[in-house]
């Protein structure tokens, strides 16, 4: 597709990104029926999440790696084809682990929307522009895993637990039939392109962006996994309570972030990232004060949160559209690292958190606020962009 419609573009890559969530969050609630369908257990039903997880995380490095020789739009069809197919492929899997099998390819072919994704939208747009697509692409994103298992329930009590995996093998088919049709902008690879990933890992300004990036993002979901276990189990609250601080946080971020282009106008791009990322780390601080004073107000704890949320709607868009300039031209590759940190920084989050969670509020939001420090520590110590490198990266220019 040229430039000339880049509204339908980005209407094509909001819904591969849907798509791409939709995976997990649309599937939740048929996960509790597989060990009754395949006689099972719920361990390893659970591991029908876990496969789609580290299949995307796989397909994050690979598509990286494909964009070196193939063109997006090549990529992209194939990878909503793959996906469709093994869509359709768990609708009719005879057994637990073939499903699980499919849901690793699945996963994998889910990750080429974000690796291309912020490329194509730095294409498309100016650059002030771009700042507010990614963050109106991040307010669509937030809503998915809260609208997508009201929609799962509700497929299943009617269709039964195959449909959500049919609907997405017929969205996917969808959306790679327009963008065979219609296309997609060519890649522009600009010279002095930092090619390899060893040589973005070794990029400290390239690092600068995506670690904090990674941890801000990362050190907010580990708090939402962790909290309903808090809640319920150590505050005496109920899963209604977090239901509304998720309601509360969620309306932050989407404000904040389809305003944290107009901010940076104002206040500047780094000024934007540092303030957002702060903002973040301190709600952790205080979150994990209250705790330590024996905290229980659902409320308060929902009012303590909403920072966090505010902060990565802050800086999210900007900082994620900094990162991906500071890639050197390899969008695909700096957009797929991102991803991959977010990804693994969740995953260490919740690792680290679960083993102490029983011991409530404190403990989550120490390991929670151990990660937003060293975001705003990475900020600090890591060199930025260059303004002359930088141009295309600052909403202000």
């Amino acid at each position: 597709m040229s430039r000339s419609r880049p509204v339908v573009t980005f209407s094509l890559l909001i819904l591969c990104a849907t798509l791409s969530l939709a995976g997990t969050d649309l599937i939740l609630p048929a996960v509790p029926q597989l060990p009754a369908v395949f006689t099972t257990n719920e361990a390893t039903a659970q591991l029908v999440l876990a496969a789609y997880v580290g299949g995307s995380g796989v397909g994050l490095l690979l598509f990286g790696r494909l964009a070196d020789h193939f063109e997006r739009k090549a990529l992209l069809v194939s990878s909503l084809a793959a996906f469709a197919i093994a869509s359709l492929g768990c609708a009719f899997s005879p057994s637990i682990g073939v499903l699980i099998g499919l849901r690793f390819a699945q996963g994998a072919a889910s990750a080429a929307a974000p690796v291309f994704g912020p490329g194509i939208i730095r294409q498309l747009f100016s650059d002030k522009a771009a700042v507010r697509a990614v963050g109106f692409l991040g307010s669509v994103e937030s809503l998915v895993p809260a609208l997508a298992p009201i929609l799962g329930v509700a497929l299943l009590a009617h269709f039964g637990w195959q449909s959500s995996f049919e609907l997405l093998a017929a969205l996917a088919t969808a959306a790679a039939v327009l963008i065979a049709m219609l296309g997609m902008p060519r890649a522009q690879r600009a010279r002095g392109t930092r090619g390899g990933y060893l040589q973005l890992l070794t990029d400290r300004v390239f690092m600068r962006y995506a670690l904090s990036q990674a941890m801000t993002l990362g050190g907010l979901i580990t708090f939402v996994f962790g909290a309903p276990a808090v809640i319920v189990a150590t505050m005496g609250g109920t899963l209604d309570d977090f239901i509304v601080m998720q309601v509360v946080n969620v309306a932050g971020f989407i404000v904040t972030a389809n305003l944290s282009a107009r901010i940076a106008e104002r206040l500047g791009a780094e000024q934007v990232i540092l303030l957002g990322t702060a903002m973040a780390a301190a709600s952790a601080l205080a979150l994990l004060a209250y705790g330590l004073a024996g905290g229980a107000d659902s409320m308060i704890l929902t009012l303590l949160f909403l920072p966090m949320a505010i902060g990565l709607g802050l800086r999210g868009p900007v900082g994620f559209y900094r990162g991906v300039v500071a890639a050197g031209g390899n969008d695909a590759r700096g957009s797929a690292l991102i991803v991959f940190f977010i990804f693994m920084m969740t995953t260490m989050g919740t690792v680290l958190a679960a083993p102490i969670i029983t011991r409530g509020l404190p403990a989550l939001a120490l390991v929670v606020s151990a990660i937003h420090v060293v975001s705003v520590a990475s900020l600090l110590l890591l060199p930025r962009l260059q303004e002359t490198v930088s141009r295309a990266a600052d909403p202000q220019r």
